[in-house]
């Protein structure tokens, strides 16, 4: 299974970024995607789940300005991040629980993209 994040960038605070992550080698609607990110210095940290049955849960951090969505028929999840702050500055990853936890910690996902990096500029 192979996990490709795309999305990420240079913003100013404030603006919107949408990152996506799409998925081949596996059975996607099948798998819990979470969204992850780790900021310089800092442990690797949840952000958000959807689970294959478009259930939603959020760290507290970010929980109304991000947004995660799937679509099935592309293999791809979004993270839809709104009103973005020089906090959200960090690697951000995708990664595949094929368990159905709905897990927050990052032992509990298999599958891991390798990342890509979003700075968010005051």
């Amino acid at each position: 299974v192979q996990l490709v994040e795309s999305g990420g960038g240079l913003a100013q605070t404030g603006v919107s970024l949408r990152l996506s992550c799409a998925v081949s080698g596996g059975t996607f609607r099948n798998y819990d995607m979470g969204w992850f990110r780790q900021a310089p210095g800092k442990e690797r940290e949840f952000v958000g789940v959807i689970t294959w049955t478009d259930a939603l849960a959020y760290a507290d951090s970010v929980g109304g300005r991000f947004t995660i969505s799937r679509d099935n028929a592309q293999n791809t999840v979004y993270l839809q991040m709104n009103g973005l702050k020089p906090e959200d500055t960090a690697v951000y990853y995708c990664a595949a629980d094929p368990w159905h936890r709905m897990a927050t910690m990052r032992g509990s996902y298999e599958f891991w993209g390798q990342g890509t990096q979003v700075t968010v500029s005051s």
